[in-house]
């Protein structure tokens, strides 16, 4: 574990099954998961989304005081690094946890001498979309594993 603090925020790198990282996934699933239950099937079926834990390069949490309140993770998918996970408590929405969490999760690539950081969010999640635009992301074509996932959005960061 290592940990960098930024002031009122801590960020800290954990195991992927950390009981931190688990609630914030929880957390993560209980609200965006209603957005698509209509698609639940149909992307139960192509596990684009799921998340192979021998895939994941590190796991992020950002904490406030004692509560952690962002969660975000980066997996090896095909030569690139994909942020994966990336969540922050609504109540912590518009304090830095977000921008913590990218600057952490960009620093992994850069550290593996990666030239960018890709993603993938839903067309239900316009919030995300904004944040990952403003930051700098750009869109790009649907990778694997989406292709099947024709809502997706697709971005990079290139650095």
């Amino acid at each position: 574990m290592s940990t960098v603090d930024s002031g009122a925020l801590t960020v800290v790198n954990v195991d992927w099954d950390h009981p931190d990282a688990e609630a914030l996934r929880a957390a993560m699933a209980a609200e965006v998961g209603p957005r698509y239950a209509d698609r639940a099937a149909a992307m139960a079926r192509t596990k684009a989304n799921h998340v192979d834990t021998e895939t994941v390069h590190r796991t992020i949490l950002v904490y406030a005081g004692e509560k952690a309140v962002g969660h975000a993770a980066v997996r090896w998918n095909n030569g690139d690094l994909e942020l994966k996970r990336m969540f922050v408590h609504a109540e912590h929405r518009g304090t830095g946890v977000s921008t913590a969490l990218l600057v952490a999760s960009e620093n992994a690539a850069r550290e593996q001498g990666l030239p960018r950081l890709i993603l993938q969010t839903g067309d239900r999640q316009p919030d995300a979309v904004r944040l990952y635009e403003k930051s700098g992301y750009t869109r790009i074509p649907i990778f694997p594993p989406y292709e099947e996932m024709a809502f997706s959005n697709t971005f990079e960061k290139v650095f």
